[in-house]
């Protein structure tokens, strides 16, 4: 369950009795730039990790017939 209309609402209207409506815009674009950022860092994160997996699948594959035996106990 997210915050419904009024709750946005009234954090809104806090807002702009603490910030002043000079300010408001600012910090949005600000909060806004964050979110971007933050977004395009989780997706290069998320890439990374898709690439390292496909390598390590790509490794497995050409691997299948020279299996590492353990060495003989004496």
């Amino acid at each position: 369950m997210g915050p419904g209309g009024m709750e946005i609402f009234l954090i809104l209207v806090i807002a702009l009795v603490i910030f002043g409506p000079k300010k408001l815009p600012e910090m949005g674009k600000s909060l806004g730039k964050a979110i971007r950022e933050f977004k395009s860092a989780g997706d290069e994160i998320k890439d990374e990790i898709t690439k390292a997996a496909d390598e390590m699948n790509k490794d497995d594959d050409n691997n299948d017939d020279k299996t590492i035996k353990p060495p003989k106990s004496t």
